[in-house]
């Protein structure tokens, strides 16, 4: 026997979600509402929502990268209930991991031979790697103090006041010194000469930027290493380097692959990378590795056997998802050397035409480099004077639907005031273009707000030979919100924290 369900008009007219009165009612914000409600009206209203933020595609403050290809996407939903601390349930996911590790740690030119397994770890991003790295410093610092009979409470690490939020945080909750070289006009990440002077006995390591965030420029780390091992040899220190590749761990290799700054140095004991960056993968994934075992102390490293055969562990977290450790290694074989190459070239291109373009408009000075992470960082020029122009230029943009920081510089450099556009594979030549001229808008506005009422618009609207005198109110209505938004300009002051 059949058995059907005939559907009412009442629910047929209800199964739409915008007839039903699920659109009328208060969304329960910060408590459960008390009954259920259908699917479709539960995606509706939470979609309409999430159209207000911004598009990913127009982020230019943020490095993390906004696109990847249908068949990345699809193997990504395919690994989501995948938990990745299950590593005896799910093997092949765990072998991915390695093979990510491996394939970094070679690009890093970690000293490895035929057949040797590196040492690494997948991350969520790179402040978990950092964080990683720095309590093995910290560890292995500790012991060579314990056994030498020596304080080991004061650990501090050198860095520069252009390092990333990630190290303040690491200081902070492990209870280590971060002592930071100021920043000098001119000269926007840490010189190694004045690292080097601030190097103590209790320093556990020095941390050089390969792409600052603030400029995108890399750090003179061979020049680094040179210092400090001559200090090593005067004092009989043992002070390591950590290289914090986030943004430039995945560009060096491609673009400048005569630029010693990783494993190649000898000082060099770990590096972390953002695969979430330029490693082109979706956030958050990130990965550290060491350059030998000897470097990671064994105590650090957990060992569980509650989810099957033993499981060696180290990390913050315990569970994670596996899908950006499947889309890096997808990216990895995808791409290859030759395909991550092609993508790193297209992104200098459209930020060497950014460049040119922003300084044919004879306004702005450039403040970034030309070699470094593919991003335009700029002033106005007389910046020093006028700082909130940079904010109100910001605002303005965004109602173009672009989203670009603006950001006053550390300590020393305060009076700066920046904006900066991050070139990520997904923007392209003709959305380069097309920034670029609505720059040029957004800076017509800005001199017409500063020079007073706006000169009147001529303005044509056809409402039939004949007009009303509820006609003629109506022009006049819309010529003057047509001017009113003309004029208006969303001014944004104050400092903006830039992080990626």
């Amino acid at each position: 026997m059949v058995l059907t369900h005939v559907q009412s008009d009442e629910a047929a007219a209800s199964a739409a979600v915008f007839a039903s009165r699920y659109v009328q009612e208060p969304v329960p914000s910060y408590e459960l509402g008390e009954k259920s409600i259908s699917k479709d009206a539960a995606y509706q209203i939470i979609h309409d929502e999430l159209l207000l933020d911004g598009s990913p595609r127009l982020n230019l403050a943020s490095f993390v990268t906004t696109w990847m290809e249908p068949e990345c996407d699809r193997l990504i939903l395919e690994g989501m209930n995948k938990n990745y601390a299950d590593m005896d349930e799910y093997p092949v996911t765990t072998e991915l991991q390695n093979r990510c590790v491996n394939i970094i740690a070679r690009l890093f030119n970690a000293p490895l031979g035929t057949g040797e397994t590196a040492v690494g770890v997948g991350t969520v991003g790179s402040s978990e790697a950092i964080m990683l790295a720095g309590l093995a410093f910290k560890r292995r610092w500790q012991n060579r103090r314990k056994t030498e009979g020596k304080p080991y409470d004061k650990p501090n690490i050198v860095t520069g006041a252009n390092v990333q939020v990630c190290w303040e945080k690491f200081a902070r909750y492990f209870e280590v010194e971060l002592k930071e070289v100021k920043l000098s006009q001119g000269c926007y990440v840490m010189d190694p000469d004045k690292a080097v002077e601030l190097v103590d006995e209790n320093t556990i390591c020095v941390a050089a930027i390969l792409g600052s965030t603030l400029t995108g420029e890399f750090e003179d780390v061979k020049r680094l290493n040179d210092l400090l091992a001559a200090k090593n040899k005067r004092t009989r220190w043992d002070t390591p380097i950590h290289v914090d590749a986030a943004s430039g761990g995945f560009i060096a290799p491609f673009l400048y692959p005569e630029l010693e700054w990783d494993f190649r140095l000898p000082l060099v004991k770990s590096i972390n990378v953002s695969g979430h960056k330029y490693g082109l993968v979706y956030p958050g994934i990130g990965w550290v590795v060491w350059r030998n075992k000897e470097d990671l102390p064994d105590e650090l490293i957990f060992h569980i056997n509650y989810l099957g055969a033993d499981q060696p562990t180290f990390t913050l977290n315990f569970s994670k998802g596996s899908s950006q450790i499947i889309a890096q290694y997808y990216q990895f074989l995808r791409l290859g050397f030759e395909g991550y190459k092609n993508v790193m070239e297209n992104c200098m291109e459209s930020a060497r035409t950014l460049r040119e373009g922003l300084q044919r408009m004879g306004r702005f000075d450039i403040i970034s480099k030309d070699d470094g992470v593919p991003l335009v960082a700029f002033m106005f020029r007389g910046g020093a004077r006028d700082g909130s122009l940079a904010f109100k230029l910001s605002a303005n943009l965004r109602r173009f639907g672009w989203i670009v920081p603006a950001y006053t510089m550390p300590a020393n450099l305060e009076h700066m005031t920046v904006l900066r556009v991050v070139v990520r594979e997904d923007f392209g030549r003709p959305l380069a273009e097309r920034f670029l001229s609505h720059v040029r808008m957004a800076l017509t506005e800005l001199d017409l707000a500063g020079k007073g009422p706006v000169p009147k618009m001529r303005l044509t609207i056809e409402l039939g030979p004949a007009r009303t005198a509820d006609e003629e109110a109506s022009v006049r209505v819309v010529k003057r919100e047509a001017v009113s938004g003309h004029r208006s300009v969303s001014l944004v002051t104050g400092k903006t924290k830039g992080v990626c």
